[in-house]
């Protein structure tokens, strides 16, 4: 199975079948018999319409089965690509008609796809009052913050001798992707396992596992939030070669299943090791409401739960799409959810917001440490979080006999209060003062946000580009764009001496538009062939990132991983799965443009997309949309 079908964008990514074509209708097809529904309940939606392979996550009712149901897969011709001991969950990799066979083996509890996660992309001290608490003696000392991330710059000067443990839990079983283990292995555990500065992580000059390193810095590096504070490093990333689904020649993507593992694996470590908070500056699908009850849901939330009943919080980045809501797994409710705000008190333009949010903390050109042994500016809700657990290390080596959860509504109790209204309603969501929360005192004066401009209603996405349109050339596949991912600029030098080097601004964060007009597919079709348009090619890669990240249909059923790709899939015209394609892809560009913030319709035409084979269903979600 080619890599391309994996979502890369920054979402809730899952591996994904190629679409089949989009030129005719399917057949129809038989009605299942009783037993064939009952296993399919178990399918996640979309997996039994599927073509070609798909990697999915087989849930098992008995981790004591793991063996005689991995056999059952291979003798069912599936692919057991992971097959881990004394958990409840096996690795696979099979046709509809395979993962169908194998979802009425009782021992199967259910099936869906193994989701994929991108990394979400210190002069903020004083903003949060931890340098008048580190005046006190108040450093974090005794505790420790798990960074699950990239990996970590082992002899970096930011963190002295304070990497107390690392561990590298990274998916290898797949064409394109390779384990970032230095043992090449899918696992490792010991000195090294998480090194940031291992030659996988290198693409020419550039280290595609810096993002760690930045985020353990703010946490607790020497100039960060908790300075005294210990550091266990793991890596949960995996490296994907493959140009087309990237953007670029390689990039970085965690498995689920990697990250399983990894927060078993930090739950193993508590609370023989005092471990304040464990750090997720990643995020998947978008939810606007607490995603608890989903599948994946149920499955993070006992992890998070358990972690916090063994005195570790699990602290997550919100995202940053401009979105109300957050990214998953931000979206659980026991999580810590954390947006991004300025040193102003202002929410940063590219934040996510809302109810769904825990806290605010700064997010937006912070300072850090990144590998070879320099320091870096990076933006983002990445930047924020780790800001709210290195605050919890401080809190909790201050209070060690107050459970974490207290200390969590501590901090959101005597952050300075953010008020702004979401969809008409009044939205108040503190703000990180660690001084504050240390000395009980009260919170500062309310910080009134600015509202973003209404947005106009969507207008639907015909008339659909025909053959006689300007650019009805096939731009191909050479327009596709590097990853706009801000790159960092290292701006201190550390040898012997300090350095100050010229600073540079950093890139803009990747995030929605704010005022954008409604465009129909022919209309949106002309902005991405190439140089037609009004919208530079960076900021139109950004939408399509955007869309990928929200949608659960594109890029892998649609293959619109590209603007060459998503050009083809706005003009094509035949056949009602190739109309919804269009609908579907025009609205999530729309959305992203800032035209709407409404995805009721989008998410319910999505899942007809997902389940459906029927020509007339397919074209009533379309119509739907305007299609």
């Amino acid at each position: 199975m080619r890599l391309r079908r994996l979502i890369v964008c920054s979402v809730l990514l899952a591996l994904l079948p190629a679409a089949p074509s989009l030129a005719g209708e399917p057949p129809a097809t038989p009605s299942p018999s009783p037993s064939a529904t009952a296993a399919g309940e178990k399918l996640e939606e979309g997996l039994a319409v599927a073509e070609g392979s798909t990697r999915v996550i087989v849930e098992l009712t008995d981790p004591g089965q793991t063996a005689p149901v991995a056999a059952q897969a291979a003798a069912e011709d599936a692919q057991v690509v992971l097959q881990p001991a004394a958990q409840p969950f096996i690795v696979v990799e099979g046709t509809a008609e395979e993962l169908a066979a194998l979802a009425e083996d009782p021992r199967v509890s259910s099936i869906h796809r193994d989701r994929a996660y991108p990394p979400t992309a210190v002069s903020s001290l004083p903003v949060i009052g931890a340098d008048k608490v580190h005046a006190t003696g108040a450093t974090g000392a005794g505790q420790a913050v798990a960074i699950l991330d990239t990996g970590i710059d082992r002899d970096h000067p930011f963190f002295g001798n304070r990497i107390i443990a690392e561990a590298c839990f990274s998916s290898t079983e797949y064409d394109g992707v390779e384990s970032l283990c230095p043992n090449g292995q899918s696992q490792m555990i010991g000195p090294g396992a998480a090194d940031a500065e291992y030659a996988k992580c290198l693409l020419g000059s550039e280290n595609l596992c810096e993002h760690g390193t930045h985020v353990a810095g703010i946490a607790a590096g020497g100039g960060g939030v908790a300075p005294g504070a210990s550091i266990v490093a793991v890596q949960v990333f995996s490296r994907v070669n493959d140009e087309d689904a990237c953007g670029a020649a390689a990039c970085l993507m965690a498995f689920e299943s990697s990250l399983r593992l990894a927060m078993d694996h930090i739950a193993s470590l508590a609370p023989a090791t005092p471990i304040a908070a464990l750090n997720l500056s990643l995020g998947g699908q978008l939810s606007d409401t607490s995603c608890d009850g989903t599948e994946a849901g149920q499955v993070f939330k006992p992890k998070i739960d358990d972690l916090l009943s063994k005195g570790v919080a699990t602290v997550v980045a919100a995202g940053n799409e401009y979105f109300t809501g957050t990214s998953f797994p931000a979206c659980v409710s026991s999580a810590v959810a954390v947006g991004a705000s300025n040193n102003s008190d202002q929410i940063a333009d590219f934040s996510n917001s809302g109810s769904l949010l825990d806290l605010f903390a700064p997010g937006v050109e912070i300072e850090s440490s990144v590998p070879d042994d320099v320091m870096a500016t990076h933006s983002g809700t990445s930047m924020a979080a780790p800001h709210v657990a290195g605050a919890l290390a401080v809190m909790k080596a201050a209070f060690p006999d107050q459970a974490i959860g207290a200390l969590v509504d501590k901090l959101k109790a005597t952050g300075r209060p953010f008020s702004y209204q979401v969809n008409g309603a009044d939205v108040v969501t503190p703000r990180l003062d660690l001084a504050a929360a240390m000395t009980g005192a009260a919170p500062q004066p309310t910080a009134t946000q600015s509202a973003p401009a209404p947005a106009p209603s969507v207008s639907g996405p015909s008339p659909r580009p025909s053959d006689d349109d300007p650019q009805s050339g096939d731009p191909g596949d050479d327009v596709d764009t590097p990853d706009p991912t801000p790159v960092p600029l290292p701006t201190i030098t550390v040898t012997v001496t300090v350095t100050v080097t010229p600073p540079a601004a950093p890139a803009a964060v990747c995030t929605r538009g704010t005022a954008g007009t409604a465009m129909t597919a022919k209309q949106w079709a002309v902005e991405i062939y190439r140089g037609t348009g009004q919208l530079s090619d960076e900021t139109l890669t950004c939408y399509l990132k955007l869309a990928h990240k929200a949608s659960k249909v594109f890029p892998e059923l649609t293959k619109a991983s590209s603007l060459g790709k998503a050009y083809k899939v706005l003009k094509a015209s035949k056949g009602a799965r190739a109309t919804l394609d269009g609908a579907l892809l025009t609205a999530w560009l729309n959305w992203a443009h800032g035209a709407t913030s409404a995805l009721e319709k989008v998410n319910a035409a999505e899942k007809v997309r997902l389940g459906s084979t029927s020509g007339p269903a397919l074209r009533k979600a379309a119509t739907s949309l305007g299609g």
